[in-house]
């Protein structure tokens, strides 16, 4: 269980007086909030894991901490410091735009999922998710989703079946939602994109319906007529 047990200024300070004993040092200040003076000089410089690396963690274990991190990172890259949350989703559709999709509907609130407000239609995930099969760094995103029945948060799910090893699902979920959204590499080696979002009192209990539809695709979704999933590529099918 992640629980942040101090206040931030309480974990820095706590942070580097270990390191700073731990260096042969001693410190006996405290950590505060504050605008550091024009005078101050820069003595140190960390940089972040190269993106991939950040993707695939927020990815294979739907950390929210870090999506947010990165979302408003995407806005202080567009408006400079402080990051504003709406800089960055000014930016997203502005990138969205780019590839043709226009998805009105499209809300983003804190960019870490934990949401009730946030939305996008399943149409348009799809649209987004071939955009990105068809984009530049398309293997180090696929490879960031979890892999069903290996790892992440699908390591536990279709275990033993047959599509186990054969898709890339992103899963999410709150107390009235669930969703999934990914690659299924069916039998016939046919890729396809695949969308569900549930949005209900009873989601909880979606996750075998997700389950049966992943299942169905992988066996080659034998009614393209009523095929829920499209290769990337291709344009959308709906029921």
């Amino acid at each position: 269980m992640s629980v942040a047990l101090y206040q931030p200024e309480d974990y820095v300070t706590g942070m580097v007086r270990q390191l700073w004993t731990e260096m042969g040092g001693w410190w006996g200040g405290t950590a505060r909030e504050g605008v550091g003076s024009s005078a101050a000089r820069l003595i140190y410089t960390h940089e972040s894991e190269p993106l991939a690396a950040a993707v695939r963690d927020i990815n294979k274990f739907s950390n929210n901490v870090m999506a947010r991190q990165l979302y408003l990172t995407i806005g202080g890259e567009m408006g400079g410091a402080p990051a504003r949350p709406e800089l960055a989703f000014v930016s997203i559709k502005q990138l969205l735009e780019k590839k043709g999709i226009k998805a009105p509907e499209l809300v983003m609130e804190n960019g870490s999922g934990l949401s009730r407000i946030e939305r996008i239609s399943a149409a348009n995930l799809a649209l987004l998710l071939q955009a990105a099969w068809r984009s530049a760094v398309m293997p180090e995103f696929v490879s960031s989703l979890p892999v069903v029945a290996a790892d992440g948060t699908m390591r536990k799910r279709l275990r033993g079946e047959r599509i186990a090893g054969q898709a890339h699902i992103k899963t999410g979920l709150l107390n009235d939602a669930r969703t999934m959204a990914g690659y299924v590499l069916d039998r016939s080696g046919r890729r396809h994109v695949v969308v569900m979002l549930v949005n209900h009192p009873n989601a909880p209990q979606a996750d075998a319906a997700q389950d049966a539809l992943l299942a169905w695709i992988y066996e080659g979704a034998r009614n393209p007529s009523r095929a829920t999933s499209n290769r990337p590529g291709a344009s959308p099918r709906h029921p």
